[in-house]
Protein backbone atom coordinates (compact mmCIF):
# COMPACT_ATOMS: atom_id res chain seq x y z
CA UNK A 1 0.00 0.00 0.00
CA UNK A 2 1.41 3.57 -0.77
CA UNK A 3 0.60 6.42 0.55
CA UNK A 4 -0.26 9.56 -0.87
CA UNK A 5 1.89 12.33 -0.68
CA UNK A 6 0.57 14.72 2.14
CA UNK A 7 -0.70 18.57 1.34
CA UNK A 8 -0.07 19.43 5.00
CA UNK A 9 3.49 21.24 4.73
CA UNK A 10 4.72 20.29 8.33
CA UNK A 11 4.09 16.17 7.29
CA UNK A 12 5.93 16.68 4.16
CA UNK A 13 8.43 18.41 6.29
CA UNK A 14 8.52 15.26 9.20
CA UNK A 15 8.57 12.86 6.22
CA UNK A 16 11.57 14.66 4.23
CA UNK A 17 13.76 14.61 8.20
CA UNK A 18 12.75 11.19 9.20
CA UNK A 19 11.26 12.79 11.85
CA UNK A 20 7.54 11.53 11.18
CA UNK A 21 6.19 9.46 14.02
CA UNK A 22 4.62 6.21 12.06
CA UNK A 23 1.47 5.96 14.85
CA UNK A 24 0.85 9.58 16.35
CA UNK A 25 -2.78 8.02 17.11
CA UNK A 26 -0.67 5.80 20.33
CA UNK A 27 0.35 8.96 21.42
CA UNK A 28 -1.87 9.36 24.78
CA UNK A 29 -0.16 12.47 26.86
CA UNK A 30 -2.54 15.31 28.14
CA UNK A 31 0.45 17.56 26.30
CA UNK A 32 -0.19 16.38 23.12
CA UNK A 33 -4.02 15.71 23.06
CA UNK A 34 -4.89 19.37 24.13
CA UNK A 35 -1.64 22.02 23.26
CA UNK A 36 -1.29 23.06 19.54
CA UNK A 37 2.33 23.17 20.54
CA UNK A 38 2.95 19.64 21.01
CA UNK A 39 2.41 17.43 17.80
CA UNK A 40 2.43 13.72 17.82
CA UNK A 41 3.76 13.53 14.50
CA UNK A 42 6.46 14.83 15.83
CA UNK A 43 8.06 11.93 16.58
CA UNK A 44 11.40 13.84 17.94
CA UNK A 45 9.24 15.77 20.22
CA UNK A 46 7.41 13.40 21.45
CA UNK A 47 10.65 11.36 22.37
CA UNK A 48 12.48 14.08 23.82
CA UNK A 49 8.90 14.41 25.58
CA UNK A 50 8.64 11.15 27.00
CA UNK A 51 12.44 11.26 28.07
CA UNK A 52 11.37 14.79 30.11
CA UNK A 53 8.86 13.10 31.57
CA UNK A 54 10.47 10.64 32.79
CA UNK A 55 13.67 12.45 33.86
CA UNK A 56 12.62 15.54 35.28
CA UNK A 57 8.89 15.29 36.38
CA UNK A 58 10.17 11.46 37.94
CA UNK A 59 7.25 9.83 36.51
CA UNK A 60 7.30 6.07 36.23
CA UNK A 61 9.12 4.55 33.05
CA UNK A 62 5.61 2.42 33.17
CA UNK A 63 3.38 4.94 32.97
CA UNK A 64 5.47 7.05 30.69
CA UNK A 65 5.42 4.11 27.79
CA UNK A 66 1.59 3.49 28.41
CA UNK A 67 1.39 7.68 27.86
CA UNK A 68 3.54 7.75 24.97
CA UNK A 69 2.76 4.66 23.68
CA UNK A 70 5.41 2.48 23.56
CA UNK A 71 7.42 -0.24 25.21
CA UNK A 72 10.31 -0.44 27.79
CA UNK A 73 12.41 -1.61 25.67
CA UNK A 74 11.92 1.07 22.74
CA UNK A 75 12.08 3.72 25.87
CA UNK A 76 15.06 2.35 27.05
CA UNK A 77 16.89 2.35 23.18
CA UNK A 78 15.51 5.63 23.11
CA UNK A 79 17.24 6.80 26.66
CA UNK A 80 20.14 5.23 25.36
CA UNK A 81 20.83 6.75 22.03
CA UNK A 82 20.48 10.26 23.67
CA UNK A 83 22.51 9.10 26.44
CA UNK A 84 24.95 8.75 23.13
CA UNK A 85 24.13 10.92 20.71
CA UNK A 86 22.19 13.89 22.39
CA UNK A 87 19.22 15.14 20.48
CA UNK A 88 20.34 14.30 17.55
CA UNK A 89 20.32 10.65 18.59
CA UNK A 90 15.74 11.27 19.00
CA UNK A 91 16.00 11.31 15.15
CA UNK A 92 15.03 7.89 14.25
CA UNK A 93 17.99 6.31 11.94
CA UNK A 94 17.33 4.89 8.37
CA UNK A 95 16.65 1.33 9.23
CA UNK A 96 18.69 -2.03 7.33
CA UNK A 97 22.73 -2.54 6.41
CA UNK A 98 24.54 0.83 6.79
CA UNK A 99 27.11 -0.58 4.52
CA UNK A 100 28.35 -3.67 3.21
CA UNK A 101 28.68 -6.69 5.43
CA UNK A 102 30.08 -9.35 3.12
CA UNK A 103 32.48 -7.41 0.84
CA UNK A 104 35.34 -6.49 3.38
CA UNK A 105 37.94 -4.17 3.49
CA UNK A 106 40.32 -7.86 3.85
CA UNK A 107 38.78 -8.84 0.93
CA UNK A 108 39.04 -5.82 -1.45
CA UNK A 109 42.43 -5.58 -0.66
CA UNK A 110 43.17 -8.87 -1.68
CA UNK A 111 40.88 -8.30 -4.85
CA UNK A 112 43.63 -5.01 -5.67
CA UNK A 113 46.67 -7.16 -5.11
CA UNK A 114 45.21 -10.14 -7.06
CA UNK A 115 44.05 -7.52 -10.05
CA UNK A 116 48.33 -6.45 -9.83
CA UNK A 117 49.35 -8.93 -10.00
CA UNK A 118 47.11 -10.85 -12.54
CA UNK A 119 45.78 -7.98 -14.60
CA UNK A 120 44.45 -10.56 -16.88
CA UNK A 121 42.87 -12.94 -14.57
CA UNK A 122 38.92 -13.59 -15.44
CA UNK A 123 36.72 -12.05 -12.86
CA UNK A 124 34.79 -14.92 -12.70
CA UNK A 125 38.30 -16.68 -11.56
CA UNK A 126 39.12 -13.98 -9.35
CA UNK A 127 35.37 -14.22 -7.53
CA UNK A 128 36.18 -17.92 -7.15
CA UNK A 129 39.61 -17.39 -5.45
CA UNK A 130 37.69 -14.73 -2.84
CA UNK A 131 34.94 -17.65 -2.56
CA UNK A 132 37.19 -20.19 -1.69
CA UNK A 133 39.61 -17.73 0.66
CA UNK A 134 36.95 -16.37 2.78
CA UNK A 135 33.89 -18.26 2.30
CA UNK A 136 31.72 -15.76 0.65
CA UNK A 137 30.19 -15.79 -2.78
CA UNK A 138 30.31 -11.84 -4.16
CA UNK A 139 28.77 -10.56 -7.30
CA UNK A 140 31.48 -9.02 -9.37
CA UNK A 141 29.56 -5.25 -9.23
CA UNK A 142 29.76 -5.63 -5.86
CA UNK A 143 33.45 -5.68 -6.01
CA UNK A 144 33.87 -2.96 -8.00
CA UNK A 145 31.46 -0.49 -6.16
CA UNK A 146 33.77 -1.70 -2.90
CA UNK A 147 36.90 -0.55 -5.07
CA UNK A 148 35.33 2.47 -6.28
CA UNK A 149 34.25 3.52 -2.94
CA UNK A 150 37.58 3.04 -1.37
CA UNK A 151 39.44 4.99 -4.09
CA UNK A 152 37.03 7.85 -3.22
CA UNK A 153 37.55 7.25 0.40
CA UNK A 154 41.29 7.39 -0.68
CA UNK A 155 41.51 10.44 -2.61
CA UNK A 156 43.29 13.66 -1.40
CA UNK A 157 41.30 16.48 0.89
CA UNK A 158 41.76 19.03 -1.68
CA UNK A 159 39.60 17.46 -4.03
CA UNK A 160 37.06 19.72 -6.34
CA UNK A 161 35.81 22.86 -4.72
CA UNK A 162 38.98 23.57 -2.94
CA UNK A 163 41.30 25.30 -5.56
CA UNK A 164 43.26 28.48 -4.59
CA UNK A 165 42.48 31.33 -6.83
CA UNK A 166 45.58 32.16 -9.08
CA UNK A 167 48.17 33.89 -7.01
CA UNK A 168 47.06 32.26 -3.96
CA UNK A 169 49.60 29.26 -4.08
Amino acid sequence: MTREPSSDPKERHLRLRRALHPHPERVRDESFLTSGFFDPRDQVQVRYEMLRRHRVDEEPISRVTRRFGVSRPTFYQVAAQYEREGLSGLVPSKRGPKGPHKCTGEILEFVRERRAQAPDLPWEDLLQEVTVRFGVTLHRRTVERGLARQAKKGRSKTGRGSRRAPGME
